[in-house]
């Protein structure tokens, strides 16, 4: 008679929280779950909405000012996410690197749970503040995750790897933004 073996397996809430958290055992529960691809599509849904709300506090709000940082948003998180695989497996993998595009997808997708507290950024004074801090806070959790999902045993190379296609993903950004992006006055 053959066992199986059960992950472990948290709740969406719980595994928010411990995304956020920075909780290795998470990233590397949704890595494994593929079940959880939803779920983390679902967080950068829902961090992209809260950045574009949360730039209300810049002025401007209109709902097609928070549909274009919503949307630029996504886009900025997708190409942070090819970006950060392609570096990741192809330039700088290290022995030890296993991983799909699955796999890293669930955990920088869950990598962005810091990014729905951007909502909070519609309160006035309290916007650019909010946005700094949610993105190192973004950085530090795609950290742990591309660690965890590319099998690294070094934290340097995480980190060489995100900070890179971080750079990269925000140049697009800014790019984009300025070639179609609405006027803000």
């Amino acid at each position: 008679m053959a066992t199986t073996s059960a992950l472990p397996s948290n709740t969406f809430l719980q595994r928010l929280i411990g995304a956020v958290s920075l909780d290795t055992a998470i990233y590397e529960e949704v890595e494994a779950d593929r079940s959880a691809t939803g779920q983390a599509m679902l967080v950068v849904v829902l961090s992209s909405l809260a950045a574009g709300f949360g730039a209300r506090g810049l002025g401007g709000y209109s709902p097609g000012n928070i549909f274009f940082i919503s949307m630029l948003s996504l886009m900025a998180w997708a190409a942070w996410a090819l970006v950060t695989f392609e570096i990741g497996t192809r330039l700088m993998p290290e022995r030890g690197t296993r991983a799909d595009v699955g796999q890293l997808l669930r955990t920088i997708g869950f990598s962005s749970a810091p990014g729905m507290l951007r909502v909070f950024g519609a309160l006035p004074g309290v916007t650019i503040p909010m946005f700094v801090l949610t993105s190192l806070w973004m950085l530090a959790a795609m950290v742990v995750a591309v660690r965890q999902a590319l099998d690294y045993s070094s934290t340097a190379r995480a980190i060489a790897v995100c900070a890179l296609g971080w750079a990269l993903a925000i140049v697009m950004a800014l790019v984009l933004g300025v070639i179609f992006g609405p006027t803000v006055s």
